[in-house]
């Protein structure tokens, strides 16, 4: 159907929906630095983990690809019939990992539990996630799955839940392959202080239940779904995407990177935006990258970190060790230059 000015009824209707349903589905959207949220679900809701075993081989093999993949997993939790990884994509691409994560481990339970075919629902889902502000919103939901589950009543159970990334964030369980550094900086910068206010953190989002607006339909769900957004007029909305939870600029920010990407247009160094700053401002690089407090140097490296954040994907634990800062401190900086209007729209 070509879309006229009847438009916004068009994809209010019924009929659009179900046209939607047999759409193929979109390309996964995969870049080196990016964050997803990854969700695989049992065929039918049917469980894909019959015991501790099948447990603890799927966690094996999850961390020899994790850094086999030069990946970084934030957050995990595995369920009797679904898991969730919160995790940061590295040199080899998102489904490379979970190809072989998936099929290894359906061979494998498939051998141990007598069954045959296949044992998870379709592929598995990923959502791209914009970092500020869902990065902890995100390992909180993660974290809290065995609460909505039932599995777990008490702060105490949940610390010692096994099966979960929070275990490691609150030392109560060893996995060198997680990479606990990111969340725990955001806390401070002594492990102990660190670990206590995580864990307050996640203790006060007990009740908070399921959130869409993280398991998929990015601004659209938590804009208050697609009726919502197309009431608005068309110079309030903000580009979306279902497999993006982040803001309109983040979303075109994506978009523009996949399709650098796939024009083979090589991706920008943080030293090239680094020199473009330093020009633009009028201070010198290293002034920048040392940490010199003043007006003038510090306006500088806001702009510096959100466009290395926009535009060459860098993290801000990556640019908080190149300039000696915590990441709480390069996520002020970074919401402090947007702000201002300090950051130029390329």
């Amino acid at each position: 159907r070509v879309c006229g000015k009847d438009d916004t009824e068009w994809l209010l209707s019924e009929q659009y929906w179900a046209y939607r349903a047999r759409m193929p589905r979109q390309p996964r959207l995969d870049l080196p630095g990016l964050l997803h949220h990854v969700m695989a679900r049992g065929i039918e809701r049917r469980e894909i983990f019959g015991d501790d075993r099948d447990r603890e081989r799927f966690c094996e093999r999850l961390g020899e690809l994790v850094i086999a993949a030069g990946a970084r997993l934030h957050a995990w939790c595995l369920l009797s019939n679904h898991f969730h990884l919160v995790i940061r994509s590295g040199e080899r691409p998102l489904p490379w990992l979970m190809q072989r994560l998936m099929t290894g481990h359906a061979v494998r339970y498939n051998l141990r539990h007598g069954r045959s075919g296949h044992l998870f629902q379709n592929r598995y889902k990923s959502v791209v996630v914009e970092e500020e502000p869902y990065f902890l919103e995100l390992v909180r939901y993660v974290a809290l799955n065995p609460v909505r589950a039932g599995l777990v009543r008490e702060p105490a159970e949940l610390d010692h839940y096994p099966w979960s990334g929070h275990a490691v964030l609150v030392a109560r369980r060893a996995a060198p392959w997680q990479d606990t550094e990111e969340v725990l900086a955001r806390f401070g910068r002594h492990r102990a202080r660190a670990i206590a206010r995580y864990r307050d953190f996640v203790i006060d989002g007990w009740d908070q239940g399921h959130r869409n607006e993280l398991t998929g339909g990015g601004m659209v769900r938590s804009a208050g779904g697609l009726a919502e957004v197309l009431r608005r007029k068309p110079e309030e909305r903000e580009a979306a995407d279902e497999r993006i939870l982040g803001s309109g600029r983040f979303v075109e920010a994506i978009w523009r990177a996949r399709e650098e990407g796939m024009s083979g247009a090589p991706r920008r160094g943080w030293q090239e935006i680094l020199q473009e700053v330093a020009e633009r401002f009028e201070v010198d690089q290293a002034r920048i990258l040392r940490g010199v407090r003043s007006r003038a140097v510090a306006r500088a490296r806001g702009a510096f970190f959100s466009r290395c954040v926009e535009e060459a994907g860098t993290s801000m634990t990556q640019l908080g060790r190149l300039c000696g800062l915590s990441t709480v401190s390069v996520s002020r900086s970074i919401d402090k230059a947007r702000r201002r209007g300090d950051v130029e729209k390329r």
